[in-house]
């Protein structure tokens, strides 16, 4: 069947009010610049600027913050039929910090957030048919009605085979008690095709006691978890998933396949400036690979360059590549095939 779209994603929006003063302690901040954000937001928006035709299912507020976001969306071609706007409900806002090399603080604003108030009448009018992939992230599943809205978007895609991208995406903040998490995403995993997650967001989908979290500076999204990363690994495959992407920062990313295989596929050397929004740049840059038939090395070297633009900024979705700046960016970089050792 000839599909109308490439891809819908499905969560989180919001605006992000990023430090205009790089390296300044969070007290000492005198400004922000405001872009968007929300990792579905940002995976959207990258993937459509590589020409991917993209649809994003989220819930704003009846306010001028979702103004603001549908205005983005809709300059960046973004097919907003999905975006619900919430009576009573709030656009979310998350504040954010700079301090390069290794800390960026965040506070979220997600108090009666619309983004969480999608329903099941929302996704019921959505035609999964029309898609090739449908990605997910795991945010979406903190509270209700967002959560069975989740369930029931992924249960429509699997009976029209469309394949189910599930970005684990864990924020330890949004979940009233963190071992629900785990159980949670474990309960998805059978119906995902495609896992992508850090080390941590791996070992939070096992987590069993919450001594086992520490957040240290306020860094949200990039929380230290204790556990044994290769069973959790080898569960989460048990579970049927049968690619399981593993990111790992500047090394870049390890491929679990159902199979048996395994790989890694080296990242590409930057200085960054600034982390947030990485890991989404890597999952635009992979799903537009996957989509295009490539292999998954070659994916996946694809949203490693990505996220290593992204890194360079000083946001997310307003700073994702054109596919023009990504090839050009890699053949710089010596390609798409494994780099030579100097």
């Amino acid at each position: 069947m000839n599909k109308e779209m490439d891809v819908i994603t499905i969560g989180r929006s919001s605006i992000d009010l990023y430090s205009q003063q790089v390296g300044a302690d969070f007290v000492d901040i005198k400004g922000f610049d405001a872009f968007v954000g929300g990792s579905p937001l940002n995976i959207a928006t990258g993937c459509a600027r590589l020409g991917l035709k993209c649809s994003l299912f989220t819930g704003v507020g009846e306010d001028k913050v979702g103004d603001f976001i549908l205005n983005f969306l809709q300059n960046e071609s973004i097919d907003t039929t999905h975006v619900a706007r919430i009576p009573g409900a709030r656009s979310s806002a998350v504040v954010l910090g700079i301090q390069p090399p290794d800390r960026f603080p965040l506070v979220y604003y997600r108090d009666n957030c619309a983004d969480i108030q999608i329903t099941l009448d929302h996704a019921s009018q959505i035609n999964f048919n029309a898609y090739k992939l449908v990605e997910i992230s795991a945010t979406a599943l903190s509270k209700e009605p967002s959560r069975s809205t989740v369930f029931y978007a992924v249960e429509k895609a699997n009976q029209v085979a469309v394949p189910v991208v599930l970005d684990i995406d864990f924020r330890a903040d949004q979940w009233q008690d963190v071992r629900s998490f785990g159980l949670t995403v474990r309960s998805l995993l059978s119906k995902v095709k495609i896992a992508i997650g850090t080390e941590e967001e791996i070992l939070a989908a096992m987590l069993k006691d919450q001594s086992q979290i520490t957040i240290e500076h306020q860094q949200i999204s990039a929380p230290k978890i204790t556990g044994d990363i290769e069973e959790a690994i080898d569960l989460i495959l048990k579970t049927g998933v049968e690619i399981l992407l593993v990111k790992r920062g500047s090394q870049g990313v390890t491929v679990y396949t159902a199979g048996g295989e395994v790989f890694n596929v080296p990242g590409f050397p930057v200085d960054p400036l600034n982390v947030l929004g990485a890991g989404d740049a890597f999952a635009s840059g992979f799903i537009y690979g996957y989509l295009q038939g490539w292999s998954l090395y070659k994916a996946c070297r694809m949203g490693n360059a990505s996220g290593a633009q992204v890194v360079l900024q000083s946001g997310c979705a307003n700073f994702m590549p054109t596919l023009e700046e990504s090839l050009s960016f890699i053949g710089s970089q010596g390609g798409f095939q494994v780099p030579v050792e100097s």
